[in-house]
């Protein structure tokens, strides 16, 4: 079975990256009002919200959901 996955939006990006981008382009007020989890409210960083997100799958399914969305947008940089 081929393991590719070229129309995966996702395919080879770390969650890492996925956050520090949103970050980057809505900055931690913007996130935390787009995706409603403490992790972007209180005390925000990308190593306290990678350690919930890589622990609460839905969680990390509305993020990833944004990031897609975000990427999509025609006012997005695109940087895939």
């Amino acid at each position: 079975m081929d393991n590719k996955q070229p129309n995966n939006p996702l395919h080879g990006v770390t969650l890492e990256n996925i956050v520090t981008t949103l970050q980057e382009h809505y900055g931690w007020n913007e996130l935390a009002h787009r995706v409603n989890i403490n992790c972007f409210k209180i005390d925000p960083s990308v190593k306290s919200s990678l350690k919930f997100l890589r622990k609460t799958p839905w969680a990390r399914e509305k993020v990833e959901s944004l990031y897609v969305t975000t990427l999509r947008s025609p006012y997005s940089s695109n940087r895939q």
